[in-house]
């Protein structure tokens, strides 16, 4: 494990977190694992579900720290400077986005703040400046402050 070779049986029904360098990797909690090495489909559900609360309540707590407001056909992304240039290569146009002091929404990504951030792409990217004062809503409003 020291050399950052991960063998998958090592981990059966467990979800891998990165932590500290990029070769160090740590199993997250256990997920209600049976003796038999198998995950309820109810607690990956429910690991999953919190996981994107947590990222929710974390988007919450940084917007307003951000500018603009990215989004590719992969990730979704705050930052407070952005560059997108049209590039044509023959016939095919492409877009290249530069971006600097990111956030990355991504579930899956122990770390969202990212100094700079390159994407090249075919697809549609969206630009968006934030106005903080139409900034998301606590969702105790949405749902009539329950």
């Amino acid at each position: 494990m020291a050399s950052g070779v991960v063998e998958a049986a090592d981990f059966v029904g467990a979800v891998l977190v990165k932590k500290g360098t990029p070769r160090t990797w740590h199993a997250a909690p256990r997920l209600g694992i049976g003796h038999d090495g198998e995950v309820s489909s109810e607690d990956l559900e429910n690991y999953e579900t919190e996981a994107e609360l947590a990222l929710y309540r974390e988007y919450r707590d940084v917007v307003g720290l951000f500018r603009y407001v990215v989004e590719t056909e992969r990730r979704f992304y705050l930052c407070n400077k952005v560059d997108l240039q049209v590039r044509s290569v023959g016939a095919d146009i492409y877009f290249e986005v530069t971006m600097a002091d990111a956030w990355v929404w991504d579930v899956y990504r122990s770390a969202r703040l990212v100094r700079n951030v390159r994407v090249v792409t075919f697809k549609d990217v969206n630009i968006e400046e934030l106005d903080h004062d139409d900034a998301m809503p606590d969702i105790r409003q949405l749902r009539g402050g329950r």
